[in-house]
Order: C-alpha cells, then structure tokens, then sequence
C-alpha cells in the first residue's frame, strides 16, 4: 500500500512539473499564429529549468528546514525574495536578449518601438512561481503526512506485538505452575496417573513452548492441547465430578491464535469443581466455517464474581490479546444462571 501511494506521488509530481514545461512551452502569448524569435524560446526554457528547479529546492531544503519546524515568517521571506529575484533575473535575461523590442516588432510592425519600464511587475511569471512553489508544498506535506502514518501504523503493530508477547508470557508460566500443582497433588494419590500426567504435560508443553510462539497455528492443534489438559484434569478428579468435552471433528485447516481457548477451560476445572458434591463441566467447541464457538458450562457452589476483569490473569490476559488479535471480531458473553457459570466464546477466524 505504502509502495502505491508513493508511486500515485511521483507520478503526481511528474505530472506537475510537465505542466509547467507544457504552459510555457506548448501554450506561448497570444497563440501558435505567430513567428516567435529564437530569444523567445530561449528565455522560456530557462524560465522552465529555473521553475523546475526551484520546485524541488523547496521540496528538498526550504519546507523542511523552515517551514516544517515552524519557521514560517522565515520561509515566507525567502519564498518572496527568491521570488523576486527569479522575476528580475528572468526580465535582465528578456532585455540581454534584446526580445521586448523583437516581439513588439512582430506584434506591431507599424509601430515605434518604445522601451518600457524595466521595473515592470509581471504578474504571470509571478502566479506560475507561486503555482509551483504551492504544489511542491502540497506534494511534500502529504509525503510527510504518509510517511508519518506509515510509522505510526508501524510503531502500534510493534506496540501489539510487543504486548501480546508480554501476555503469552504471562499465560505460559501461569499454566504451567497450575498443571504442575496439579501434578504434585496427583503423585500422593496415584504415581502410574501421575507418569501419566508428566508424559501428557511434556506434550503440552512441546506445544507452549514452539508452537505456541507462531502467531497462529492450527485449530486441532489448539484442540489437541485442550484435550491433553482435560485428560489430565481428569486423572485427579473424583468420580462425582462428570467432564463432558464435544469437538470438531475438521479443524485442520483453520488457523488460530495458541493458547485463546485454555483460560475458560482452567477456569472451569479450577471453581466448578468440588471432592464433595456432584459437579460437572461440560465443554462444546464448534466450528462452522470460519467461525469458532466454545461454550463452557461448569457447576458453582458459591458466587464467585468471575467477570472478566476479575478472573483472574489467563481470562484477562485472553481478552486483551482477543481485542489486540480480532478487534471487534470476537464475543464472550459470562453468565451466572441457576448454580452454572457458562462463558460462551465466539471468535470470526477471517479476521
């Protein structure tokens, strides 16, 4: 995009600077009727190589060293000095070449030449400085203008990656001390469950340490390392507690950003649970196209006041990188209905 609209200017600025050539060339006073004398299209071209010129000296060096750093009573100065002095050289060029007396002889051939003023103000010459020198402006500051974009749309798309590579490290370690304590509590109950377990967290932790670096992966990579967590929540669970988990059976081609969907589920495990009353959690994950919902609904035994900003840092940390990822293309909804805490996650995959 920046390469085009760079491209879009230097046409722009061709274009201009062709004009100038073909006004003072291809469109002479009074028209093509008439013999111009050799001086006459001699004074012409230096007009248009000193018009030239100048365009790209102020483009170059007047607007930014006075204009752009707020010196405009200075440049005002100088544009109208140089301006001056362009409008004098060009009339001490007219009369070296002898070229007043030459047109008024092909003009009026019946008439006495008589000299003008050599002060005369030309009010042409000076409308086609100031038209140039305006377009030249023009042409830089909207330059400037799309060069300052372009850093601004780069300094907040390192901004975003700066940010979410603080908050996948954020997740990462706040996942793996969880599984771990998992793990400890399991090794007193069942030592076989818990070989289990470190051989299903050591593929876990393949995917958190190396794929989960990518900015995306695959969806049934996402769902292969939800269902390794599941399977080993399940180890320690008690038998009361019933853990239902329902996944899309094609989800090799849909990419993904790592680590969205774990928060939710830990979640679950973490308060929908209890070793003394029947509980349950139940995890949906759908996909139709390339639209992704998950809907978790687990049991509660207290009002946890789990809101979003209050869940804790892996639920807040995947909202933001939800919002920085697929601004305004996601939806998570939390609610608390008849002792079942249910997040329902909708994310649009195009996005």
């Amino acid at each position: 995009m920046a390469a085009k609209r760079s491209k879009r200017l230097f046409w722009l600025e061709f274009g201009i600077t062709t004009t100038v050539w073909l006004l003072l060339l291809a469109l002479p006073p009074l028209g093509w009727g008439i013999d111009w004398p050799m001086q006459y299209w001699i004074k012409t071209i230096i007009f248009a190589l000193v018009l030239t010129a100048m365009y790209y000296i102020n483009s170059v060096y007047l607007v930014p060293k006075f204009l752009l750093t707020n010196k405009i009573l200075q440049y005002s100065l100088i544009v109208v000095v140089v301006a001056a002095v362009i409008l004098v050289g060009m009339r001490a060029i007219e009369h070296s070449l002898d070229l007043p007396r030459l047109i008024h002889e092909i003009i009026r051939p019946n008439e006495e030449y008589r000299p003008k003023g050599w002060w005369r103000f030309d009010f042409t010459g000076m409308l086609m400085i100031f038209l140039v020198l305006g377009s030249s402006t023009s042409i830089l500051l909207i330059r400037k203008d799309q060069k300052d974009r372009l850093t601004r749309e780069e300094l907040e798309k390192e901004k975003v990656s700066t940010e979410l590579s603080f908050l996948k490290a954020q997740i990462n370690p706040h996942f793996f001390f969880n599984t771990l304590n998992s793990i400890y509590a399991l090794t007193s109950l069942n030592v076989a469950d818990a070989q289990k377990a470190i051989h299903k967290l050591s593929a876990m932790m393949r995917y958190v340490l190396y794929d989960s670096r990518k900015e995306l992966c695959t969806l049934s990579q996402e769902i292969d390392f939800v269902s390794n967590y599941i399977e080993l929540m399940k180890l320690r669970l008690p038998e009361k507690v019933d853990v239902k988990f329902t996944k899309p059976t094609e989800s090799q081609h849909v990419l993904i950003a790592p680590m969205l969907l774990l928060p939710y589920i830990e979640n679950a495990f973490k308060h929908g649970i209890s070793s003394q009353h029947k509980s349950s959690i139940e995890i949906i994950i759908d996909l139709t196209g390339q639209k992704l919902g998950m809907k978790v609904t687990n049991t509660m035994f207290e009002s946890t006041g789990l809101k979003l900003e209050g869940s804790g840092i892996g639920m807040q940390n995947t909202q933001r990188r939800l919002e920085l990822i697929y601004p305004n293309h996601h939806e998570v909804k939390i609610n608390e209905v008849d002792g079942l805490y249910i997040v329902d996650f909708q994310i649009d995959l195009i996005s």
